[in-house]
């Protein structure tokens, strides 16, 4: 039996839009217009199985436009309010300083300033000791062996002048003592003042006792990066040279001349390190000259002559012929006191050329080189014992300056040879009433003015006596009292 159906069993199905299809892909999450476009373009594409495919849109035929004609581009004219931007700007100078006061170490160094570095100076030199023991108390001059620098305002030059050595190294002391331990770079140039000083005082125990103190100190700074800055940027280049002096000092003649040649190499290092800074090179090229000269001396001393010459050869050799005539005469000297006269003679024409072609009238010192070429003859003519020819250059030297006490020492010297003693005391008695202040500080000369006493008459242990005085009231520290040839004992 059916039954009739008057409405059906199962409502019918809801019409089918589309069907919400997953994007099998990840995206990123869009704005809500944008995923609303998404899924309905993405649900336009996918319809049910179930239902017929819906007709699609009769598509519209689309026309193309034609594509524009481009015009030939119109030349702009420029704009001239345009805006440039800035120049980027070359790194300053200032620049470059501050980064390179960065790099350099913080030294901090309280062990240069503690009053155990130094030694106590004796209140007592040779001097005094000569006129206690040949002169009368009311006879003897003053002489200020206290070291008090106040007399002087505390000024430097007076006392550089008046060879108050005593009173520079006390003062230099104190100075150190009260400096801030930061700045190292004015420590150490009043180190080598005091240092210099005690040397000046011939006081070589002491002064290597106190240099080895600030050389120990020196080279225990860390890190060593530190201590290699402090020794090759910050430490003066004398206290190196009067370091190596020690060895001098200590009767090491082969190790002094190790240690200078060891300076010497640096020097050289140091000329070659920096091609770009032309300051650099001539300082260090400078350098190098002087310990070159040093170098030599100590060969002369030695007594080994060619060795010296060999060494400022060199020096000689300049490009463009800049030698001064100062080095031709020092190496034409060497080869004189080596009697080979035949080398001697290109350097002394080399130098008489060179102070030809710079003397001038604009010259600020146009006389010093024609002495220095009467000097050379002079001693060129008595290397080859032409005495006569010598005493004349001497004598012409000695009217230009009469103050040139080089050429009144030789003169008297020539004088000698040729038998002339009173003439030849005559000649440095007249030197020394000229210019006592210059003249007792000159050693050589009061040793040939003793000796000249000694080989006159018999009275010359009164003579020399005399000399004492005279010596004592302008002598200030550190004279050789040996120049006098009074015994001590």
């Amino acid at each position: 039996m059916e039954i009739p159906r008057t409405e059906p069993l199962v409502s019918p199905p809801a019409p089918v839009g589309e069907l919400e299809v997953p994007d099998p892909f990840l995206r990123e999450p869009e704005d809500d217009d944008s995923a609303e476009e998404s899924s309905a373009s993405a649900s336009e594409g996918v319809q049910g199985e179930d239902l017929p495919p819906s007709p699609a849109p009769a598509a519209e035929e689309i026309t193309l436009a034609p594509p524009p004609v481009s015009a030939p581009p119109t030349p702009r004219s420029p704009n001239l309010n345009k805006s440039i931007p800035p120049t980027p700007q070359p790194a300053s100078e200032e620049d470059d300083d501050d980064e390179d006061e960065e790099e350099v170490p913080e030294l901090y160094l309280p062990g240069l300033t503690l009053p155990t570095m130094f030694l106590p100076i004796p209140n007592t030199d040779p001097l005094s000791t000569l006129l206690t023991k040949y002169i009368p108390p009311e006879k003897r001059p003053p002489r200020d062996l206290t070291g008090d620098y106040s007399r002087a305002g505390g000024e430097l030059h007076p006392l550089i002048m008046t060879n108050s050595w005593r009173a520079i190294a006390r003062q230099a002391r104190d100075r150190i003592v009260e400096a801030d331990p930061e700045d190292v770079p004015y420590i150490l140039s009043l180190w080598y003042l005091r240092v210099s000083s005690l040397a000046r005082m011939r006081l070589f125990n002491q002064t290597a006792a106190e240099c080895t103190n600030l050389f120990g100190v020196l080279h225990a700074v860390a890190p060593p990066a530190a201590r290699a800055h402090l020794l090759a940027r910050v430490l003066p280049f004398e206290l190196d040279v009067l370091h190596a002096r020690l060895k001098y000092w200590a009767g090491d003649h082969l190790g002094y001349l190790d240690a200078l040649a060891a300076l010497l190499g640096r020097c050289r290092e140091g000329a070659r390190a920096g091609p770009g800074d032309a300051a650099m090179r001539a300082m260090w090229a400078e350098r190098g000259a002087r310990v070159g000269l040093i170098i030599a001396s100590q060969l002369v001393e030695m007594r080994d002559y060619t060795a010296a010459a060999t060494i400022l050869e060199p020096l000689c050799r300049q490009p463009g012929n800049l030698s001064p005539p100062a080095l031709h005469s020092a190496v034409a000297r060497i080869y004189l006191q080596g009697g080979c006269l035949a080398l001697a003679a290109p350097h002394l024409a080399a130098a008489a050329a060179a102070s030809a072609s710079s003397s001038s009238p604009s010259s600020s010192s146009p006389g010093a080189d024609s002495a220095q070429i009467r000097m050379n003859a002079a001693l060129l003519a008595a290397a080859e014992g032409d005495w006569a020819r010598a005493a004349k250059e001497l004598r012409d030297a000695l009217e230009a300056d009469p103050e040139d006490l080089g050429a009144a020492n030789n003169l008297a010297v020539v004088l000698l040879n040729t038998g002339r003693v009173r003439e030849a005391v005559q000649v440095l008695e007249s030197g020394l009433h000229a210019s006592p202040a210059a003249i007792v500080s000159a050693e050589p000369y009061l040793f040939n003015l003793s000796t000249l006493y000694e080989l006159r008459s018999a009275a010359g242990a009164d003579k020399k006596r005399e000399l004492l005085i005279e010596v004592a009231k302008w002598a200030g520290d550190g004279l050789r009292t040996t120049c006098l040839k009074l015994p001590t004992t």
